[in-house]
This record gives structure tokens, sequence and C-alpha cells, in this order.
């Protein structure tokens, strides 16, 4: 498995038999500049969307009309994106589990909100948020925890999936922050690797992972802090 980080919550997963990209948010993404969108569209199987704000569906419409790709989202999601004109849909809403080929995804729990406004000032709700629990035949298995507080129900999460990767949002002001990360991984799960994520891009959210990095000092987790378009093989 490979794992890139292409800034913010954006990442491109690649398996013998599938290559998703997750919370594709690459056009207007600070972090993701220097980077090539064809290059890191090239293949895709799947798109997989933890929720429905802008920083997260990104270029997921036009990607997914150029490529073909399967896209995975809550109901509410699924349906404006299908309004949009995107016509290879997965839906699925907290707590279902859809089998995608070569892995599933579960929809888990998280704390935060998911809406677009449209051009008319109007904000509309797209569902709820969630984290993605990623199994896959042969590979590590993968949760994707979206945006996020820290909650205690994480705990049955672990329970009933036992993820061996995390992607933890740790940038403060719109989801946890790097010590309640830290804390969230070292109380409620036991990643082998986890891996910061949305923090750097904007100027009022956390620039670096150094909270989290800290807060994991000690524990057993491998902590990969990665630079945007840097890679990691599993």
């Amino acid at each position: 498995m490979k794992i890139t980080w292409l800034g913010h919550s954006a990442f491109r997963i690649e398996t013998s038999k599938a290559k998703i990209l997750l919370d594709p948010f690459l056009s207007y993404n600070a972090s993701f500049s220097g980077q090539d969108i064809k290059d890191v569209a090239a293949g895709i199987t799947h798109i997989l969307l933890t929720h429905g704000h802008g920083d997260h569906v990104g270029d997921t419409v036009a990607l997914a009309k150029e490529t073909g790709a399967v896209v995975l989202a809550n109901a509410d999601l699924a349906a404006w994106l299908g309004s949009k004109g995107v016509d290879k849909i997965e839906m699925g809403n907290t707590g279902g589990t859809i089998a995608l080929g070569s892995f599933s995804a579960t929809f888990t729990n998280a704390l935060h909100s998911s809406a677009q406004i449209t051009e008319d000032g109007v904000s509309h709700a797209l569902g709820n948020a969630n984290g993605l629990m990623l199994h896959f035949d042969d590979e590590a298995s993968i949760l994707a925890m979206g945006d996020t507080d820290i909650f205690s129900d994480m705990a049955l999460i672990n329970e009933l999936h036992q993820p061996d990767i995390g992607f933890v949002p740790v940038g403060d002001r719109f989801t946890m922050g790097g010590a309640v990360a830290a804390l969230a991984c070292r109380r409620y799960f036991n990643f082998k690797t986890a891996i910061p994520c949305h923090y750097g891009t904007f100027p009022i959210i956390e620039q670096t992972a150094e909270k989290f990095v800290a807060g994991m000092e000690g524990s057993q987790t491998d902590v990969k802090a990665m630079k945007p378009s840097e890679s990691l093989s599993i």
C-alpha cells in the first residue's frame, strides 16, 4: 500500500487493485501547490468523501467526470453530487458498510457539520459528517477520521474495526487540536501508524503538527507527519 498526503485532508491511497482519492481538495488548496492534479488523479478508481464542506469535496465533480471513478458519499451529499452530473455514486450513511471490490468502506461517526453555500448565499445541509473506515482484502486497514472532535465512542470504532492506520485531524478551530487528537489516539485507538492532517492550509488553523507529535511521544504508534506530496509505503 502506498499512501500520499496531498495537503489538508486529501490523500491518494494505492493498492494492487484500487487507486483512491480521499477528500480531493486540490485546486484551491494552498498546500497542494506545486503538485499536478492530472498526475494525482491518474488511474483513480474511487473518490471517497467524509462530508460536504468545500475543503473536502474539492475537485470531486470534475475528477469524477474526467476519470469515471466511483464516488462514495453520504446519501445527502451523494444526491447533491448527482445533481451536478456525477453518475457513478455509492451512497450510504452512518454505520453502513459498502463493498467496493477489493475494499469496503464503513461510515463512522464524527462530530462536525456538513454543508455547501450556493451562489445565492443559501446554506444547504449535506447530511452528517462522517469518518470512513476502510478494510482492504490484503492490506492494512485505515480509519480516516474526517473532521471531528474527540468523543468517547471512538472506543467502539476501535473495538469494531481495529484500524491499523489513522488519518487524524489536528488543526484546531474546526477540528480537535493536536494535543486533544493525541489524547484520542492514545486513549481510544491502537494505531500502528498515525498520519496527522487538516493543518497548515489556512492561516487560522495550526500550521504544523508539532502539538500532535509531542502528545504522541512515548506511545507505541508510529507518527508520520508528512509533507504535502510525500508518500509512505506500508
